[in-house]
């Protein structure tokens, strides 16, 4: 199995999937690889991917949280944070941390309240404001994620800042967006995920080659068989994975498929 994040891993900085990528995944395929998206991203950016490349099969979606069917454009596991520990970790996060702001990402769209101040452009159709942080909790939606931002604290900061006033609530972490933290329900990690679908198709950790950049990719990189960094990796996943590849901008992803399953 290939299990590949998606932004600055197998995807371009301009979020597109480059010919030789492109190739060296069909490859592998025909070789008699799956092929797994692993990544923090919803459904509706892979349903994007899928329609601008033809590639199909599974993802794992939301860090975890939600596993996909690109053909059948369908999840198939999902594993919510449950309304009371959203909010108990709203609270202790605002208490150390007085400007942050918060979101649902359901897994089909985003419900911010007033203080959430980021916005995406490619999800421009899917954002929705609410007009308190109360009503985020009266929305009566699944919560795939829940994303705090901060204008004045780095990924890092927040992290460190939310795993000391909530670690045991909830699983924290971060790919790198602006101030973004992306929270889920206690064990929800992109390798929970990834393992089970392994032991599903009975494919051992040993037969596993994960690619990543960001600290939500540190557990699939250390549970996989082989994990490589790209060459544009966080340092903190720099300074935990030992093998690593190019950058997502010279294809990192493809040159070592290409070592495994050779050229196309």
């Amino acid at each position: 199995m290939i299990a590949t994040d998606l932004d600055g891993t197998l995807l371009r900085n301009d979020r597109t999937l480059s010919p030789r990528t492109l190739r060296a995944l069909r490859t592998a395929t025909a070789s008699g690889a799956e092929v797994v998206f692993v990544t923090a991203r919803p459904p509706r950016f892979v349903d994007r991917l899928a329609a601008a490349t033809g590639l199909a099969g599974t993802a794992v979606c939301s860090n975890g949280a939600l596993v996909y069917d690109l053909a059948a454009r369908a999840v198939t596991a999902s594993r919510a944070l449950p309304v009371d520990v959203a909010r108990k970790v709203v609270a202790a996060l605002s208490a150390v941390v007085p400007d942050v702001g918060f979101a649902v990402e359901t897994g089909r769209n985003v419900l911010y309240e007033p203080a959430y101040g980021l916005r995406l452009p490619e999800d421009a159709g899917a954002e929705s404001p609410v007009a308190s942080l109360a009503d985020l909790w009266t929305a009566d939606v699944p919560i795939a994620k829940l994303l705090a931002w901060s204008a004045r604290l780095d990924a890092d900061l927040l992290l460190a800042a939310a795993e000391q006033a909530a670690g045991t609530e909830a699983q924290f972490t971060h790919s790198g967006g602006r101030g973004l933290l992306e929270i889920s329900a206690p064990g929800v990690t992109k390798a929970g995920a990834l393992a089970e679908l392994c032991a599903g198709r009975g494919i051992p950790a040993a037969e596993v080659v994960a690619f990543g950049d960001m600290p939500n990719d540190l557990t699939i990189l250390t549970w996989a068989g082989t994990g490589y960094a790209m060459g544009n990796a966080h340092p903190a996943v720099l300074a935990s994975v030992r093998r690593r590849t190019g950058t997502n901008e010279e294809d990192g992803v493809a040159a070592v498929l290409e070592q495994l399953f050779g050229p196309a």
